[in-house]
């Protein structure tokens, strides 16, 4: 396994009034390039919160987590703001789309942000939002969308800028079972497609079972 990615003794707690709440307890985890991984364990086992944690999304309070030989919290502001916004990209439960913006704008922002100009922005979102069926939808805005929909513009949002690996928190949560049977073939296909490194935090076994492995997670630990 080489070392593209990895948590080392890993803790993290957060102060809850009076009361410390440990969420991960020494985690020690090694992801190689183009890994498909699923992190699985019921609500409180700190899953998401170690994906956040890989993604730069929050610090730990103890261990490391390293990118390609470098530790992320030694990163200045604007090295880790670069990091989240073209070497990893995101996919979260509630979507997290723009309501004032249609599907192709919505796509476009993390472009934007990166400064990539409009008309090639725009180029890059319309071929993802074809890729992922959504060809028909781009100047829809979310409401005028499906649950399963709107997660689909939410992924090609995720890779407009072709990141290295696909954090993809909760992905299928609030779907029913078919629409999200058939994100998770999306997903795995466009990780096999772009050779990405490909992590879900997910409590449900049948979503888990595609992964190529899957970590337990229990009481902020990794079981076994």
């Amino acid at each position: 396994m080489n070392n593209f990615l990895s948590a080392r003794g890993v803790t993290k707690s957060y102060s809850m009034g009076k009361r410390t709440l440990e969420v991960l307890r020494g985690v020690n985890l090694e992801i190689a390039a183009g890994e498909f991984l699923a992190l699985r364990g019921a609500s409180g086992a700190g899953k998401s919160t170690l994906l956040h944690l890989i993604g730069g999304l929050d610090s730990p309070n103890a261990g490391e987590i390293i990118f390609k030989g470098e530790n992320l919290a030694q990163f200045s502001e604007g090295k880790l703001t670069h990091f989240r916004n073209r070497r990893a990209g995101f996919v979260f439960q509630s979507y997290h789309l723009l309501p004032e913006l249609t599907a192709l704008e919505n796509v476009c922002l993390p472009a934007r942000v990166a400064r990539i100009s409009a008309s090639n922005s725009e180029k890059h979102a319309t071929e993802l939002l074809e890729r992922v069926g959504l060809k028909n939808r781009l100047e829809h805005k979310p409401f005028e969308l499906s649950g399963g929909e709107q997660q689909r513009v939410a992924i090609a949002r995720a890779l407009i800028n072709e990141p290295e690996m696909l954090l993809a928190d909760e992905p299928t949560g609030n779907l029913d079972s078919k629409t999200g049977e058939e994100i998770i073939e999306l997903l795995k296909n466009l990780r096999a497609e772009k050779n990405m490194t490909l992590i879900i935090a997910t409590h449900d076994a049948k979503v888990a079972a595609h992964a190529q492995r899957v970590i337990e997670l229990a009481d902020g630990k990794i079981a076994g």
